[in-house]
Order: C-alpha cells, then structure tokens, then sequence
C-alpha cells in the first residue's frame, strides 16, 4: 500500500471504539477518603485529557476481531490506559523530559507539582492491577494470565525497562539497538493490549504467533511515525512543542537515520503490520477472524499528523 493510498484512512478510524473507551474512563472513581480526593483529581486529570485512545481501542478491536463481545475485555481496555497514563506523567517530569504541554495543557507536574504528579503515576500504575483483577469477569485463570503478561509488559523486561534504556543513552548501539529500545519502551505495551485479550480469549497457537507477528511491527510503526512527527509536526497538532527529542539528544529514527530513511521505514513496517493482518484474516477456517478495525488503527498510526 502506497502513502498516497493510504492517506484518507486517517478517517476511517474506529471512533466509535475510542468513545467508548472515553466513557469507561470517564466512569472511574479512585479515592475512597477525602484525605486523598487531591490525589484523584491529579489522577483524572492527565487521564481524562483526550487522545485517540490507541492501545484501549486496540484491546476492543482484538476483541471484535477474534469474536469477542467487546464489552467483555473493557477492564483489562480501561486497566491498559490507566498504565499508558501513568508513563506518561513520569515521562513528563523535570527528571525525565522536562516538558510542560502534554494534549495541549500543563502537564500534570506543572498543575500540582512533581511531588503530586509521581504520585499519581504511582496510584495510576497500582489502580490499572487492582482494577483488571476486581473488574474483569473473564475465567479466573485466563485474567491471572492476562494480568501476569501485562505486568512482564510494563515492568523491567518491557515499558520501564525501555525507558531505562532512553534515558541511558550510551546503552544504545545501531539501528538493532534502536528498534530494540523502541520494542521496549513502546512496542510492550501496544503489543499487551493485543496479546491480553488473546489471553482471555484462549486464543491458542497459530493465531497467537500471527497476532504477535502483527504487533511486533505495529510497535515498530508507531514510534517511527512519532519519531518524524516530532520534527515535521507543529506545536498545535502535538499538543506539544515539536523538537522535543532533539533537545534532550535523544536516539530516535530520525537522527539515525533522516527524515527520508525514516519515512521509507514507517513504510515498511506499515507494510509488514498489514501482512500480518492478511495472514491472521487465514490463520483458521474453522474459527475466522476479523481483523477490520485493526487494519483501520494500523493505518491510521501510518497516516496519523498528532
């Protein structure tokens, strides 16, 4: 599929599952003391602040995709945001990338104080496991199993662990060391939000194999496109001032490799995501799969100016 062709997508993307997810959360409650309501209000403040929702509206796309009520996985959709949340609060702070924009507004450290905002980052993180494990209906042992995969996703062999990684910058090493880093820091979680509901599903192998196939790339793809997007987008767009990774020197597809090389990557991983797709559409032709709206997110992190 060729830029040109994909290019109108951006449109195609599922809204619908994005307004749900928006309503879920919005429906969250976390204080149970009025000692701590402050504490909640950090917390759904950089929660509530917009976005396309990715990696929930993944999680209900895989659902659809595999033949799942979508509703059912809701808690695991809602757990998967309150964690992406989380990341980003820290991400922001002085001690890390120091921004002060994030969707647009103050970042949460800027509006409460970097004391406040750790700590909602804190809460956030415990909030996601307390709420997946008391909220998911699914068979006990396929929840255990969904949380326990997206922990390894999040923790020092995934999210955190990548983030080690960007902030050291000396740990870096090529091209393989860049995809790694970003396989890590980005493609855990985005992969989490696909493998868990596959988890809950008892999806078993080929599916699965074809599935992490997919993800693997989408990982990929969407750092690619946010790497270039930090150079070529405006500060209206990002909700952020763009060049962010330029001044804190970071490592990312366009300084290794310019913004042409990088766009012709973002290509090719958009390719191969879609491949992945076709072959996930074939893996069983007793138990099809849908993969509609995944093909639409995946075009749309290609196509995405934000």
């Amino acid at each position: 599929m060729s830029r040109a062709a994909a290019d109108p997508v951006e449109s195609a993307y599922p809204e619908h599952l994005r307004e749900e997810v928006e309503r879920y959360l919005a429906a969250l409650r976390f204080s149970e003391e009025s000692l701590t309501t402050g504490l909640e209000e950090a917390m759904r403040y950089s929660l509530l602040a917009g976005g396309k929702r990715i990696r929930p509206v993944l999680a209900l796309a895989t659902a659809r995709a595999i033949g799942m009520p979508q509703a059912e996985v809701m808690p695991l959709a809602g757990a998967i945001e309150l964690i992406h949340t989380y990341s980003l609060i820290h991400d922001d702070l002085p001690a890390m990338d120091d921004d002060d924009l994030r969707r647009g507004q103050p970042t949460c450290h800027v509006k409460f104080g970097e004391d406040v905002a750790i700590l909602a980052g804190d809460g956030l993180y415990a909030e996601a496991f307390r709420h997946l494990l008391s909220c998911q209906r699914s068979e006990p042992r396929l929840v255990l199993a969904a949380a326990a995969e997206l922990a390894h996703a999040t923790g020092v062999n995934g999210m955190v662990g990548g983030q080690y990684v960007d902030v050291k910058e000396g740990s870096v090493d090529g091209s393989s060391g860049l995809r790694r880093l970003h396989e890590l820091k980005t493609g855990r979680l985005i992969g989490a939000s696909v493998m868990c509901v596959l988890l809950l599903g008892d999806v078993g192998e080929p599916a699965t194999m074809a599935f992490r196939q997919f993800v693997a790339e989408l990982g990929v793809l969407f750092q690619i496109v946010d790497d270039i997007l930090d150079v070529t987008g405006t500060d209206q767009a990002l909700g952020k001032p763009r060049g962010s990774d330029e001044r804190h020197g970071k490592h990312t597809y366009v300084s290794q490799f310019g913004v042409d090389r990088a766009k012709q990557l973002a290509g090719e991983s958009h390719r191969t995501a879609r491949e992945a797709l076709g072959r996930i559409a074939h893996v069983d032709s007793e138990r099809p799969y849908l993969p509609t709206e995944l093909e639409q997110i995946t075009d749309f992190i290609y196509t995405r100016t934000s």
